[in-house]
């Protein structure tokens, strides 16, 4: 098995290409070893020196260090990858699906729906090439809450993706839309 890895905007995460399905839909992030216990996969990553979190993407996952040296928890990483897939058990544990919330007003429906489109079709598939996700969680008086997972999480340029990137693109075809907010 084969496994390639990818450099991402946050110098504290990596992306690894196990080239293979990972998940078949939705993306599962977990922030430590504690949440980890809904996924095999993120469990045994999770016992590497230095991992501080673990993102699952459909076919990428995506390890996030703390500020030790890549060249010392890398060759363990791919190793726990590695070991999981050769052993048949599950990414997930039953019932450990990704739910997203979200949180607006019945009357902004149609509002919300556009902007999940957009996020959908135009943001998520860019930012996955990053190894990261970012999901709609709300929207409330012109202010969308996003969930930023992955790579995106605690990334120095994640204020201006936001910011400048989608927040700009929101606005453009939503004309309600006066701000974006990470939850």
């Amino acid at each position: 098995m084969f496994i390639q890895t990818e450099e991402t905007p946050n110098p504290a995460t990596l992306k690894f290409l196990p080239g293979r399905i990972v998940l078949e839909e939705g993306t599962r992030d977990f922030r430590d070893s504690v949440d980890a216990y809904l996924s095999p996969l993120a469990s045994r990553i999770f016992e590497v020196e230095g991992v501080t979190g673990v993102f699952l993407g459909q076919d990428f996952v995506t390890v996030t260090k703390t500020d030790m040296d890549w060249a010392h928890i890398k060759p363990a990483v791919l190793g726990a990858i590695m070991e999981h897939f050769l052993s048949g058990a599950p990414v997930l544990n039953e019932g450990g699906a990704d739910l997203e919330g979200s949180d607006y007003d019945e009357a902004d429906a149609e509002t919300v729906s556009t902007i999940k489109e957009l996020i959908d079709t135009r943001v998520r598939p860019a930012v996955a090439n990053d190894g990261g996700d970012i999901t709609f969680h709300g929207y409330r008086e012109g202010v969308v809450f996003l969930h930023m997972k992955g790579a995106c999480s605690g990334c120095p340029s994640s204020t201006a993706t936001l910011k400048q990137g989608i927040e700009n693109l929101l606005r453009h075809f939503v004309p309600d839309v006066q701000e974006v907010r990470p939850v």
